[in-house]
């Protein structure tokens, strides 16, 4: 079996974290494994495997005629059976698969609004979907919502995982040890930093010398200057770090002592399973499938969305009862490993695979 894991970026998101980590999972358990980035490399490249085959088409366009003719003289070169498509590149994806009519074509929907498909634009997806033979969906949600939706042959619902990384570490935390919280999430509006903000000002009235770490892309957008301005806003900036994209994520997870997610939405996040491998207790808000993966409460603390009050209590709850964080994170870790691990999601994904 030859697979390509295609996607537009390398930036450090959470459908770029899944399609680097298939092509490393798979090299060693098929033939062939290759990983295209369509439009722009990142951070995430120092983390393929070397028994992964590259491809960067530098796409700058949607129809770029000399990207397509590149991806499909590569495509048949290599003999690729499958193309497993992420996000947005499903559309260069199947104009591949029309191409090359004896590529299976997959799409593994990771939409991070899944609280909001409402509001979702899905005409062109509609359309390429009948060229879909499988539908991978991050949450049940979203598994749902294609099935009725969209006009593939098959939906699943693939549960996301995450992986240990070996990247050298070369980011040091600020604060003290022992006392940092960490926010692994790209500042964006659906992770929500403000109520997160407003939760950590009640925070540190009780305990001044905690610290909260944010580690994520920064895009230097509206969004962005106005995340830096609520921190000056709430006198925070003695207390809050910003560290843009880091590499060394397990390296920054040892480093910390409680991790949050305070979004609005989300899929599946990779941050709250690498949480979990890191063995840390967690505060998560209730979206996605977040409350699936800390079992409602018995590995973690799940409060609403946009809530900084209820979201200050379970962070001043691990603060205070030490004892009681140690188990919420030996469960979440033992929790991760069992139901998220990188082997049982690379045999099941081989079996669907062979199933296309």
């Amino acid at each position: 079996m030859r697979v390509l894991q295609l996607i537009d970026s390398l930036d450090p998101g959470g459908a770029e974290r899944v399609a680097v980590n298939l092509a490393n999972g798979l090299a060693n358990k098929i033939e062939a494994s290759f990983l295209c980035t369509t439009r722009k490399e990142g951070i995430l490249k120092k983390s393929i495997a070397k028994n992964v085959n590259y491809l960067f088409l530098k796409k700058d366009s949607i129809i770029d005629l000399k990207a397509i003719r590149r991806l499909n003289s590569y495509v048949k070169q290599q003999n690729i059976e499958i193309i497993h498509a992420h996000s947005t590149s499903f559309f260069l994806a199947t104009i591949i698969s029309l191409l090359s009519r004896k590529v299976k074509l997959v799409w593994h929907d990771h939409y991070g609004e899944s609280d909001y498909l409402e509001n979702r634009k899905f005409c062109v997806l509609r359309l390429c979907s009948r060229n879909f033979s499988q539908i991978f969906s991050v949450n049940k949600k979203l598994e749902g919502w294609a099935k009725i939706n969209l006009r593939a042959k098959k939906v699943n619902y693939l549960t996301n995982f995450a992986v240990s990384g070996d990247v050298k570490a070369s980011t040091t935390l600020k604060g003290e040890k022992g006392k940092r919280i960490i926010s692994l999430a790209n500042l964006r509006s659906q992770k929500d930093h403000f109520t997160l903000f407003n939760a950590f000002g009640f925070v540190i009235n009780e305990y001044p010398d905690w610290t909260l770490h944010c580690v994520g892309k920064d895009f230097y957008d509206d969004y962005s200057i106005a995340v830096k301005a609520k921190i000056k806003e709430l006198n925070l900036s003695d207390s809050v770090f910003l560290y843009d994209s880091k590499s060394d994520i397990s390296n920054i997870l040892r480093q910390s002592s409680i991790g949050v997610l305070s979004s609005r939405s989300e899929g599946l996040p990779i941050a709250l399973l690498e949480y979990g491998l890191a063995g840390l207790p967690v505060v998560v808000s209730d979206v996605g499938d977040c409350a699936e993966v800390v079992e409602n409460n018995k590995s973690g603390i799940v409060v609403p969305k946009e809530d900084s009050e209820v979201l200050a209590t379970g962070l001043l709850h691990l603060i205070f009862d030490n004892e009681k964080a140690k188990v919420y994170g030996r469960n979440l870790k033992l929790r991760v490993e069992e139901e998220y691990s990188q082997s049982k999601y690379i045999t099941n994904l081989v079996n669907m695979y062979n199933s296309v």
